[in-house]
């Protein structure tokens, strides 16, 4: 730790960033096992607050951190000042500091202390080696929108709030509490949205598997919705939580098993998505990246997948979008979409316009009619969001 305060003194710096930060989950890697609020009683109050991607905190909490993580104690985290100054402390204690400054006299005084201070290229848990590809979705006005819509129809119920990796607080959703939830979300946490809970008890029982690790969230009768980490060996302490339970639900570990209907991460006040960290992409996710990538008059071939009354669904990369109002070669117009296309039909389509809360993409056919291709109403190259 005095090795590191040399560091940061050489390079001026008082106040560093928390990235990343995590606590213990139900499967530790540790050599000892975590303590008790993971070495940060004497840091943060028992809810955390202030533990918080992006938080910045004195050099002397800091090195309280840097201890923490050298004991094992459960916490993990980056500490930095971006572009100037960085500590990593790797999963096998060993340390790594980046200084924009030469840190001679630090390496001087490491070097004093028996330590051996060894230059690299790039610290190994650089984030940038955490990098994936894709754009991740912001919790900005219109995921908020969404979320208010997908509320109204009953198809969510439950937001997930992961303030850190491996710990969440979980609210229970309605029209008049949404601001409330939303004012209240640690800086840069990721959101999960989630369907209601079971009221069938007993079918959540019978929902624990006979082996292997599981996720219990549970709503108790006063409202307060509480998970829990358990595998075949403890299942049986979940029989207190359920009696009392009035809803839950069991979630499975691995991701191809969990099912949220979408995900965000919220942005800092000023709307810039700043946290490095990554939501597990849901379907939804992926058609809000793909319709966000799309400009209005922007020309695509799909395929028509299938005729109703309301207009023709059309496959375009793997997106769905409608055709609502077909016209036939010189803009006459026709009483149902099947008597100029017809399902398995190749088309050329533009792009008129999205729903950014429904996901829906308005198409036209306009550009495969003989007739002089009309303007779209509005101008176009013009992004959807």
């Amino acid at each position: 730790m005095a090795t590191v305060a040399a560091f940061a003194e050489d390079s001026r710096v008082q106040h560093l960033a928390i990235r990343e930060p995590e606590i213990s989950g139900p499967i530790h890697f540790g050599q000892n096992e975590a303590v008790d609020q993971y070495g940060l009683a004497a840091l943060f109050p028992p809810d955390l607050t202030g533990y918080h991607d992006g938080a910045e905190v004195p050099l002397a909490v800091a090195l309280e951190l840097l201890r923490a993580m050298l004991r094992d104690n459960g916490a993990w985290c980056r500490l930095e000042v971006q572009d100037k100054f960085f500590v990593h402390v790797g999963f096998d204690q060993y340390v790594y500091v980046g200084s924009s400054k030469p840190c001679e006299r630090a390496v001087a005084h490491a070097c004093g202390l028996g330590l051996f201070a060894e230059r690299l290229d790039v610290s190994p848990y650089d984030p940038s080696f955490n990098e994936e590809p894709g754009e991740q979705r912001p919790a900005d006005d219109a995921f908020w929108d969404r979320l208010s819509w997908y509320v109204s129809t009953g198809e969510a119920a439950i937001l997930e709030e992961g303030y850190v990796q491996n710990a969440s607080r979980w609210h229970r959703l309605t029209q008049a509490n949404l601001d409330a939830v939303r004012g209240r979300l640690a800086p840069r946490a990721q959101l999960t949205v989630w369907p209601d809970l079971s009221t069938d008890i007993d079918a959540v029982r019978d929902a624990l598997p006979e082996e292997g690790t599981i996720e219990l969230v549970w709503e108790d009768q006063a409202g307060q919705i509480t998970s829990t980490f358990a595998d075949e060996e403890s299942f049986e302490e979940l029989n207190a939580p359920l009696t009392d339970a009035r809803a839950a639900a069991v979630l499975p570990l691995t991701l191809d098993e969990r099912h949220p209907l979408f995900t965000a991460v919220l942005p800092d006040s000023d709307g810039v998505l700043r946290a490095r960290w990554r939501t597990q992409q849901t379907p939804s996710d992926v058609r809000w990246s793909q319709i966000k990538a799309l400009q209005r008059g922007q020309v695509c071939s799909g395929v028509v997948t299938s005729i109703a009354d309301f207009g023709a669904l059309v496959d375009i990369s793997g997106l769905e979008g409608v055709v609502t109002v077909p016209e036939r070669s010189g803009n006459q117009p026709v009483k149902h979409q099947s008597e100029i296309i017809e399902v398995g039909q190749k088309v050329t389509v533009e792009i008129v316009d999205a729903d950014m809360v429904r996901e829906r993409v308005a198409l036209s056919l306009k550009a495969t009619q003989d007739a002089p291709r009309q303007q779209p109403s509005t101008a176009p190259d013009q992004p959807l969001a």
